[in-house]
């Protein structure tokens, strides 16, 4: 079975290649990618060798994150910590799916990262939730948590900001 970021590097591959439709097949396992104008569509098909057991299809479109410009009444000292905040970042750790965002392994633990909160490559610093499989997403730099962008328990779309990180 394909890991999270090998699948990832498939997509930017396929993405930046004139190929407009992939199929890997291994162990049962068939992940197709196809292009599609400005979309892709990813599906990924499991075959199981019990007799009677549905095949399970998963198809998922993904989507460029939407964002609303809104007008919010702030003070001039929070604007600035947020201009801070921008400034300092120069990575931003993205969603690798569409699912629903965790920021602790289960309800009564502390979160894994809060800002402020130092990372290394192998950090994990949330976990996705695609289709009741929880995806624990890691740092992939080393450097410092300068703001959360999601909310616990929030849908996130595939390659929506989480988190931005000022690196060293």
């Amino acid at each position: 079975m394909l890991k999270i970021q090998e699948i990832r590097e498939l997509i930017k591959l396929i993405d930046q290649s004139d190929i407009n439709e992939f199929t890997y097949e291994s162990d049962g396992t068939t992940v197709t990618m196809k292009k599609s104008g400005n979309e892709a569509v990813i599906q990924k098909e499991v075959l199981t060798n019990v007799p009677n057991e549905p095949t399970t299809l998963v198809n998922t479109t993904p989507q460029p994150a939407v964002k609303e410009d809104t007008v919010r009444a702030e003070s001039p000292a929070a604007k600035e910590e947020q201009r801070e905040a921008a400034s300092d970042a120069d990575y931003e750790i993205v969603s690798p799916m569409v699912g629903t965002f965790y920021n602790s392994p289960n309800p009564e633990s502390d979160p894994y990262v809060i800002k402020g909160s130092k990372v290394q490559k192998d950090t994990v610093v949330c976990i996705v939730e695609a289709m009741k499989l929880f995806n624990e997403i890691e740092a992939e730099v080393t450097g410092e948590i300068v703001e959360v962008l999601v909310e616990n328990g929030e849908l996130v779309e595939y390659g929506q900001p989480l988190f931005k990180v000022k690196t060293k």
